[in-house]
């Protein structure tokens, strides 16, 4: 793990408007500056960035987060590659630690040098190649396609790579797989006589190649091999040219070829990525599902098709969200996707995308494929052939819904199905009147006003994204939310903060809590927001913090206001929980009388309420 010190001591040096400017062109409004979004498509400048809270905030989509998430989001960058990008801006070295085992920078970087030498090569190759223009041609590939996606020819010589390096004996040459040896140590190229495709990282080095044969011959494809700079099954090609396009489109389209993704483009459809000669794993998924919400995977409709299909299903399905969804698309058996777009145009590549079969009917349609399902054998085979793969699904309310189509489909109860996958029936709804409601000589479950409903009452928390300006439940019904938000925006008040009265049953309530904890060891940050949604990421503080602040960059602050209203909110939360205790004494006086102890608090109670009703009037006054 990296260190929450470095972490916060980077977004402490760090400027998330100079961080987002490098992608975005940004204009100054007020204290705040804006832009287009560019996680969904919008034409009215709705993406905020604020330099005094390090945070940003899209006030169409919702999507908010740290200079650290904004790199995240906008180069498909896992967490850690994020906080590495970030620290070279800013000349800070990430420690090392064991999530870089045995990783030597100097030679890697070493590595994509020589890559990168190699593919100016390949391309230069390609402008005195009348063979290889014509070939592309054929294709239907215009110079400007080919220029985009850095396409290269591979001459035929058997050491042509020598006109490019100096030194053809190098190591690293054998290293990066440019270069073969014989048993009698002799070395040649690689690639020969091939179209070349540059494979590039998410920053745009070049980390492996895939040559096409120019005519018939074996292998059609020849890729670059394994090695310290590249691993086909973390690797995607045409991510860094489709990035844009993916987010415009909010779908990647992933395909099994490289001329499929150029041919698209060709056409127009540019938000296409192809896996490098290997099935989709869990790496691509996780990649993908981190740039967009929406992944369709194109296919040839025939057997080998549904085949690789099938293992892209089972790879996603531990990676599943419920704000996020998986397609497959099946081609006519004549086709691929260059084929069909070149046949059939683009706008008939778009309907077909469309029309992709979402997840949850694939896998029901292949499970069913060779069952019988007018036989009582036939409905157990097929639940039982279901179980390993639907309580794979990480997606709960996706997980949900299949067990009910499954159910139905083979004739069974949901409830039956679920107890034969070994999972919890859903929980009853709450109960609607407070008498129904069982006391908790505890904190209260929830602040309600009194109508019941529990503490999730209105159904927007933890599903999709929060929309703006939905009315928030009002105080005094639920003080503990107002505090957090509050506190949020200036952190040093967790030291204010009577961790008596915090309920622990609550997601806002823990979350002041673990403030409060981390503020009394000097461990909160408060050099703004963005570092401190950072500092609580993958806690399960994270959503609620997340959710809050989302809700406060759709409100106006009223600086004035906000330290009487923290005091004013303490007050309530107090005598909430006075009340509730005093209502609490009073009927078990009116069914069985109190015992002296009980009376004697029931009159401390009524004393400490008529104490904070003057304490009150004279902070009105």
């Amino acid at each position: 793990m990296i260190p929450q010190s470095f972490i916060q001591d980077l977004l402490a040096r760090v400027d998330i408007v100079e961080v987002i400017e490098r992608y975005l062109p940004l204009k100054k409004g007020g204290a705040n500056y804006f832009a287009c979004c560019p996680f969904h498509g919008e034409k009215s400048a709705s993406f905020s960035v604020s330099p005094t809270k390090q945070f940003y905030h899209c006030f169409g989509c919702g999507v908010h987060g740290s200079a650290i998430s904004f790199l995240m989001e906008y180069n498909g960058l896992g967490f850690i590659d994020a906080v590495k990008e970030l620290a070279g801006t800013v000349g800070m070295e990430v420690p090392e630690d064991d999530f870089t085992p045995n990783r030597d920078r100097a030679k890697e970087q070493s590595l994509t040098e020589v890559m990168a030498q190699a593919a100016r090569f390949y391309k230069d190759q390609l402008k005195r190649s009348p063979v290889a223009i014509d070939y592309l041609k054929g294709r239907g590939l215009t110079g400007e396609i080919a220029a985009r996606y850095g396409l290269g020819y591979a001459p035929e010589g058997w050491q042509a790579l020598q006109a490019a390096f100096s030194d053809y004996s190098a190591a690293q040459l054998l290293e990066c797989g440019l270069v073969l040896e014989n048993e009698q140590n002799r070395r040649y190229d690689r690639f020969r006589d091939r179209i070349m495709f540059p494979i590039q990282d998410q920053r745009g080095n070049v980390i492996g190649f895939g040559g096409r044969v120019l005519g018939k011959g074996e292998p059609k494809y020849l890729n670059s091999p394994e090695t310290p700079i590249f691993e086909k099954g973390r690797e995607l090609y045409g991510l860094v040219q489709a990035r844009q396009a993916v987010r415009e489109q909010e779908c990647v389209l992933v395909v099994e070829g490289y001329m499929d993704v150029v041919g698209l483009a060709q056409f127009g459809v540019g938000n296409a990525v192809a896996t490098l000669g290997t099935a989709a794993t869990p790496h691509h998924i996780q990649k993908l599902l981190r740039l967009t919400d929406r992944v369709v995977f194109c296919f040839d409709g025939d057997a080998a098709g549904r085949r690789a299909a099938g293992r892209a299903l089972e790879v996603s399905l531990e990676h599943l969200a419920d704000n996020k969804t998986v397609s497959f698309l099946f081609l006519p058996e004549e086709h691929d996707p260059d084929s069909f777009v070149r046949a059939e145009g683009p706008d008939a590549f778009r309907t077909a995308m469309t029309r992709a079969q979402p997840l949850a009917e694939f896998l029901l349609a292949e499970l069913r494929k060779d069952i019988d399902l007018s036989t009582a054998e036939g409905c157990a085979r097929l639940v039982h052939e279901a179980k390993p793969l639907i309580t794979r699904i990480a997606a709960p309310l996706l997980r949900l819904q299949v067990i009910k189509m499954l159910a139905e489909a083979a004739g069974f109860t949901q409830a039956e199905v679920e107890t034969a996958f070994g999972l919890k029936s859903a929980a009853p709804p709450p109960r609607r009147f407070e008498s129904d409601r069982p006391f908790n000589p505890g904190f209260p479950r929830d602040f309600s006003d009194g109508s019941g409903g529990g503490r999730f009452r209105g159904g927007r928390r933890g599903f999709g994204k929060e929309l703006p300006r939905l009315a928030p439940r009002q105080t005094p019904s639920n003080p503990v939310e107002t505090l957090l938000k509050l506190v949020i925006q200036h952190p040093v008040w967790a030291a204010r903060l009577p961790i008596d009265l915090l309920p622990h049953d609550t997601p806002e309530g823990l979350a002041l809590i673990a403030m409060t904890d981390a503020m009394s060891v000097g461990d909160l940050p408060t050099h703004g927001l963005g570092a401190l949604l950072e500092h609580y990421r993958d806690t399960p503080h994270a959503p609620v913090l997340s959710r809050i602040s989302g809700q406060l960059a759709d409100t106006p602050l009223d600086e004035a206001m906000l330290e009487p209203q923290f005091n004013d909110t303490l007050y309530k939360l107090e005598s909430n929980l006075i009340e509730k205790e005093i209502n609490t004494l009073n009927a078990r006086a009116r069914e069985s009388g109190l015992e002296p102890t009980a009376r004697r608090r029931l009159a401390e109670l009524l004393s400490t309420k008529e104490k904070l009703k003057t304490r009150a009037k004279v902070s009105d006054s």
